[in-house]
């Protein structure tokens, strides 16, 4: 008995939170839990952490959910005795199923900071999440290779540069001329392989389908802030996204029947390699690319088109503009570690040292008044994305998949796609897919 106090005693010397029940500073009210989202920028995450201990004596923890598993890491952490003090969720669908755990953040400085703060997720009665990135996607390409192509005396498209591509036709006549020199341009095919593994389908199951939806949207006047008015869609253009995607899978580096193996960083992976062409993603891709051991594309050489699927009007269109997800503070927490998370964004968004990982290593393309005009994201692809921010003559195509239904909606579509590859499923059955579950997700 006595040895059992003598090590009690220790143990509370030692650590005197164990006298509250907490667990030797993990709880304590200057360390910081952020649930990251991007699985592509970890490692900085890692280092900003490491920075902001040097710089302010608090300290910084990261957890970083795996590709396509945001919702269920949530799920298990905010339930713990230590959770996130910061996390994400993903526009509208998303706040419904965390705004229990969404702190009012309208007098926080982060918010005050918004260059525009009409970009913030609120309603009448307060601000519950911030968006920290604005962000853009399209057809990435290799402008060495495609110089290549249309330098080829062989060629049959008549097109004779990627900014003669407006349509869908265009690309289509220019993609699959290139697949008949695939040799000659020493690639495996034009398109990076469609990654249809389970939980890496997102790219056409949210990105390339608000192309299509946004245009339906538009047609019918859809108010996107009121549920019941997008209770049900119709995929009016589901046509014109088979035929993009068809195209994608039949000029790939990868047989369609084998896309289920697939994951986005294989396909980075190709492009860097120089295996392909083209690739759909977003500027968050020139990390991943440029990371890449044996990298053969330089930043000269890496450009951004709009994705062209055959909608009408679509010449007039630029790339894919907007922002996804939104950060919020754990209202279920303490006010002091609140005011402790709301301290961490606050430092990352003004500082010096933060803006500079914000700026140089996440490459995000800031929406806070913090940075000035001429402080931008040094990588090219921030850069060609702010380029068609900036183009008058093209409108962009706002990020309308926040409002799609939740993940079981997603995978459900993602699997239908992966059979419609393989040839087990008829595209008629994909597009009833996308209907019903839409209609069933949504009820």
């Amino acid at each position: 008995m006595k040895k059992m106090i003598a090590l009690t005693l220790l143990l509370c010397l030692l650590c005197p939170a164990l006298l509250a029940g907490c667990n030797c500073g993990r709880g304590d009210e200057n360390t910081v839990y952020y649930l990251n989202f991007k699985p592509e920028v970890a490692s900085v995450y890692d280092r900003i952490a490491s920075a902001y201990q040097s710089e302010t004596g608090k300290k910084l923890r990261v957890v970083t959910a795996a590709s396509g598993t945001y919702e269920q890491t949530l799920k298990s952490e905010i339930s713990k005795s230590d959770a996130p003090a910061i996390f994400q969720f993903n526009g509208p669908v998303g706040y419904e199923s965390w705004k229990a755990y969404c702190a009012d953040l309208s007098d926080t400085e982060i918010y005050r900071h918004l260059s525009n703060p009409d970009v913030a997720f609120s309603n009448a009665e307060g601000v519950w999440g911030i968006p920290y990135v604005v962000e853009g996607y399209g057809i990435i390409y290799n402008k060495k290779l495609t110089d290549a192509y249309f330098a080829l005396k062989g060629r049959t498209s008549s097109v004779s540069s990627m900014q003669e591509i407006t349509s869908f036709e265009a690309l289509k006549s220019v993609v699959e001329d290139m697949t008949r020199h695939k040799s000659e341009l020493g690639i495996e095919g034009v398109f990076a392989s469609t990654s249809l593994k389970a939980g890496e389908e997102w790219r056409w199951t949210t990105h390339l389908a608000n192309v299509a939806l946004s245009h339906e949207f538009a047609d019918n006047n859809t108010d996107l802030t009121n549920a019941s008015a997008i209770k049900e869609v119709t995929f009016k253009y589901s046509d014109q996204y088979k035929q993009l995607f068809d195209l994608y899978i039949n000029n790939s580096t990868t047989e369609p029947r084998l896309l289920g193996s697939k994951q986005v960083s294989d396909s980075m992976a190709e492009f860097a390699l120089e295996k392909c062409v083209m690739v759909q993603n977003g500027n968050w891709a020139w990390s991943q690319i440029n990371g890449i051991s044996g990298n053969k594309v330089k930043a000269e050489d890496i450009k951004m088109m709009p994705i062209y699927m055959g909608l009408p009007g679509e010449a007039d269109r630029g790339i894919c503009v907007g922002t996804e997800n939104y950060l919020a503070i754990n209202a279920k927490l303490p006010k002091e570690k609140q005011q402790a998370a709301a301290d961490f964004l606050l430092w990352l968004y003004s500082s010096e040292t933060g803006k500079n990982f914000v700026l140089n290593d996440l490459a995000f393309i800031s929406p806070f008044d913090t940075f000035s005009e001429g402080e931008a994201p040094a990588d090219p692809l921030s850069k060609d994305v702010m380029e068609w921010i900036g183009r008058e003559d093209k409108k962009t195509i706002t990020w309308d998949f926040v409002v799609f239904p939740g993940q079981n909606f997603k995978d459900d579509f993602g699997a239908a796609l992966l059979q419609y590859a393989q040839g087990t499923k008829t595209w008629a059955q994909v597009k009833e897919v996308f209907v019903n579950r839409w209609r069933e997700e949504r009820r």
